[in-house]
């Protein structure tokens, strides 16, 4: 396999994961790299999805939706993994990580950013992508239920009382990397979805990411509100940050439109925060990381 650790180091590679489907990575992934383009940045974008193909299907919206309106939107150069290559269950997994190192190191080559959007499953290409990331960024549904992918909580108190998969799994990519003297990674939890209510169950998931953060070394920021305009921006491939005319929404832009654009701001605002600060104390793994 390609060693991970000789690809250039001016290059960040993000990846989006949680093992839970539904959390809205595709489209945290799609507005997070448009987003950095329309920041001026050199951006690339690799689907990991093999079943689903959101990624993917964002982009050719947007691609298609550019052509026919003739409006030249910004698009970061995009690979859907697995169209030529054998990545089931079934091939050989290490052929299957070199050639994704490989598509990787390329984009590298070319561009500061790389975005990976991954399965909404446990599947051997995820689990390698954590590895890969310099940040890695978890969006979770503000409840409970998604919490799960995190932790073990008690039923009576909510109190934490383990580290649920996904935590181990990440606590394993880290230690992996630091044994490779790779740049340590800079995991992100992102509330997604949230409500814009001030609810009990807003407070109380808050309060067990703000423990669970100092366990497992991660910073938690707000995503996106659950809005309807971000399903309307997916048959035409569009951002919150892209030119919202009249003629382009088919609609006025509304108070809705701004609010999602200022949520894009912020959201590439706590990412561009960790890499510009070297990361500080976040940079050692935790001390119960995984050997």
């Amino acid at each position: 396999m390609m060693d991970m650790a000789s690809m250039s180091p001016s290059v960040r590679v993000i990846v989006v994961a949680n093992e839970k489907g539904g959390s809205g990575k595709s489209t945290i992934a799609f507005n997070l790299a448009t987003a950095l383009l329309k920041s001026g940045l050199s951006v690339a974008s690799v689907d990991l999805d093999l079943r689903q193909r959101s990624f993917t299907h964002f982009i050719d919206n947007r691609l298609a939706w550019s052509s026919v309106a003739g409006a030249k939107l910004p698009t970061p150069e995009h690979c859907c993994f697995g169209e030529d290559t054998p990545s089931s269950e079934t091939a050989d997994e290490d052929a299957v990580r070199a050639e994704l190192v490989r598509v990787i190191d390329d984009l590298a080559s070319r561009h500061a950013y790389v975005v990976i959007d991954t399965a909404g499953h446990n599947h051997f290409l995820s689990r390698f992508a954590h590895c890969m990331a310099d940040t890695l960024i978890t969006p979770m549904n503000d409840s409970f239920v998604d919490l799960d992918v995190l932790a073990t909580l008690d039923p009576g108190t909510t109190a934490i009382t383990g580290i649920s998969h996904f935590g181990q799994a990440v606590e394993q990519a880290r230690q992996w990397r630091a044994e490779r003297g790779m740049r340590p990674m800079d995991w992100i939890v992102l509330r997604n979805r949230l409500s814009v209510l001030a609810t009990r169950n807003k407070r109380d998931v808050g309060a067990a990411l703000a423990e669970l953060s100092q366990l497992l070394n991660f910073r938690t920021i707000e995503g996106l509100t659950e809005r309807v305009i971000f399903r309307e921006f997916y048959p035409k491939g569009l951002t919150a940050l892209d030119d919202l005319a009249e003629a382009t929404l088919g609609t006025r832009p509304t108070l809705s439109h701004v609010a999602a654009q200022m949520e894009i701001q912020g959201l590439l605002t706590a990412l561009m925060a960790g890499v510009a600060v070297g990361l500080g104390q976040k940079d050692a793994p935790p001390a119960h990381a995984a050997a």
